[in-house]
């Protein structure tokens, strides 16, 4: 009697610590705290720049410098953008990474946890959602050495409507309406108009 029950008790101090093991994901949660924290200061500086910028553009300067200035402006705005969606990316893991190993987060009438935006229950969840804002970072990357690039030859529109037309197609991948669209697009009439 006694042999049978020693290897149940020591499996269940296995499985305790390793339950509570779970908690070392408090050090990547944390730390992904501290990160989104330090790229929303860096953006919201960036952000103050940016207004520096827009009062030079404003009201001090000249003819010729008002091109040089509003690309300037410009490229402080994507990268405005670009901080910020970087500090949400790391919000979204440390809130994602919480969810799944300690626990659900739990608020009274927190509408973005309400209404989806933030409650991850799976792995697929914090896949999608990192997966998206990431493409979104990649967009303002994109915008960003587009605004940059010198159109010289044909052939240097061309990469950028390709570039325009790939991002558009990676949209519609993301949010599912490409296999949408090219089923009612192969779908004869007939049927379509039983729908």
């Amino acid at each position: 009697m006694k042999q049978g029950s020693h290897p149940s008790v020591l499996r269940q101090k296995f499985q305790r610590w390793l339950l509570g093991a779970r908690y070392l994901v408090l050090i990547a949660v944390v730390a992904s705290l501290l990160v989104g924290a330090g790229m929303f200061v860096v953006a919201t500086f960036d952000a103050i720049s940016l207004i520096h910028t827009i009062r030079d553009y404003l009201f001090f300067a000249t003819a010729d410098q008002h091109a040089t200035l509003r690309n300037q402006v410009v490229t402080h705005v994507v990268e405005v953008v670009d901080g910020y969606l970087l500090a949400t990316v790391m919000l979204i893991f440390a809130l994602g990474l919480y969810s799944l190993f300690i626990g659900r987060i739990e608020t009274a009438g927190d509408g973005a946890l309400q209404s989806g935006v933030l409650l991850i229950r799976t792995f697929d969840d914090l896949k999608d959602r990192l997966g998206k804002v990431v493409l979104l970072i990649l967009i303002v990357k994109f915008f960003e050495h587009a605004l940059e690039m010198k159109i010289d030859r044909p052939l240097d529109l061309l990469y950028l409507a390709l570039g325009i037309m790939l991002i558009a197609l990676s949209i519609a991948l993301a949010h599912g309406k490409v296999g949408d669209t090219i089923s009612s697009a192969v779908k004869p009439k007939s049927i379509q108009s039983e729908n």
